[in-house]
């Protein structure tokens, strides 16, 4: 059980994975209904499903007050990681509910029963700047952490392009948090290029440890 309770206006880095480590997303359109529904579920007013808010003028589509602010976001075959910042009380979790949602339009997708997540989603605060900023680098690059390549890499999308590309077609997160604390994109992309080898370096011991701790 989730033992945080989480405050208005602070950071929270969210993630979760499939039940057994399966895979969440079979196909691109997989990955484009779940950031459809980070944005239009992420409002304070009462919402209904994906399929109802489409009749719905575009204007509705992108409420001023909103439950969280996504900072940054990657979404991997088996599992996703947010970096947000909660607006309004208890607004992660309403948040988070309305995106398990997804589950049903996953199994009547692909004909099967169950949860599709493992348990109820993880959730770390994130109580410094210095945490802050290397979170969002961890995030946004999560699937290079993971050395995804191939066929495996078109199930995986994230917020990268929005904190490097000089123009991207639609926005979802919030990039200025970061990008103010930096003198340009260039500059971040070069710090998270920097964090990278310390996460693969974090990575590769954490597997040593395990080893020798299954060998004892």
């Amino acid at each position: 059980m989730r033992n945080i309770e989480f405050e208005d206006n602070e950071y929270y880095h969210i993630f979760n994975r499939g039940v057994e480590g399966r895979n969440i997303f079979m196909e691109y359109y997989d990955l484009t209904r779940f950031l459809d529904s980070l944005v239009l579920f992420n409002s304070v007013q009462p919402i209904g499903s994906i399929y109802e808010r489409s009749f719905e003028n575009t204007e509705h589509k992108n409420p001023n007050k909103r439950l969280v602010e996504i900072i940054c976001y990657c979404l991997n075959p088996n599992h996703f990681h947010l970096l947000l910042r909660q607006k309004t009380r208890n607004g992660i979790s309403i948040f988070m509910h309305r995106l398990g949602g997804y589950t049903m339009y996953f199994n009547e997708k692909n004909k099967r029963k169950g949860s599709l997540f493992q348990g109820v989603f993880k959730a770390k605060h994130i109580d410094d700047n210095d945490y802050l900023l290397h979170t969002s680098a961890y995030i946004n690059l999560n699937a290079r952490v993971h050395k995804l390549g191939g066929e495996t890499s078109k199930l995986s999308e994230s917020s990268w392009s929005e904190y490097t590309k000089a123009k991207v077609n639609s926005k979802i997160c919030n990039t200025e948090i970061i990008l103010d604390q930096f003198k340009s994109k260039k500059e971040y992309a070069d710090f998270c290029e920097d964090s990278l080898g310390l996460m693969w370096q974090a990575k590769n011991e954490a597997y040593e440890l395990k080893a020798v701790i299954l060998e004892e």
